[in-house]
């Protein structure tokens, strides 16, 4: 028998042979709110290392408004918990229309329980063409606690 012992240690996502895009240069961002030591671009700018969050407690969303309509192929969020344990809720959405009907595209629940299960990896391998719009609503705590929504990252190819 052949065996390796593994490290569980977090581990950084890597990017495949897609670039990410640029945020800062192709989308107006929108957000219900934000701490002001946390702010939305240290989620979506290239190299930020503490992400976004909330200044309050309540389901928060964040909204890309591209200046050109996009192709996507790739979308990662990273989601970090290190305080308190709690299941959040997620929502992603898209539509083709600034002002038009939103499509989406995944729920999800995740139950973090620090010290040991603090950070959430999503990666989502899409086909979307023509995108205007990408909504992301966070539900920090489905039981309706005192957490605050954020995010570490959000990326898309």
């Amino acid at each position: 028998m052949r065996k390796r012992l593994i490290d569980l240690a977090p581990t950084t996502v890597q990017a495949r042979s897609e670039s990410w895009l640029d945020l800062d240069a192709a989308a107006t961002v929108e957000v219900t709110s934000e701490d002001k030591d946390f702010p939305i671009e240290a989620s979506l700018s290239a190299g930020q290392t503490h992400g976004w969050r909330a200044t309050g407690p309540g389901s928060q969303t964040i909204r890309l408004l591209f200046d050109e309509r996009q192709k996507l192929k790739r979308i990662s969020l990273v989601f970090e918990e290190k305080e308190s344990a709690r299941t959040q809720e997620f929502v992603l959405r898209w539509s083709s229309e600034k002002a038009g009907p939103l499509r989406e595209l995944v729920r999800q629940q995740w139950n973090f329980s620090p010290p040991t299960t603090t950070r959430e990896v999503e990666e989502y391998s899409v086909e979307l063409s023509d995108v205007a719009v990408v909504e992301l609503t966070i539900v920090p705590d489905i039981s309706g606690g005192s957490a605050r929504a954020s995010l570490k990252s959000l990326r898309l190819a």
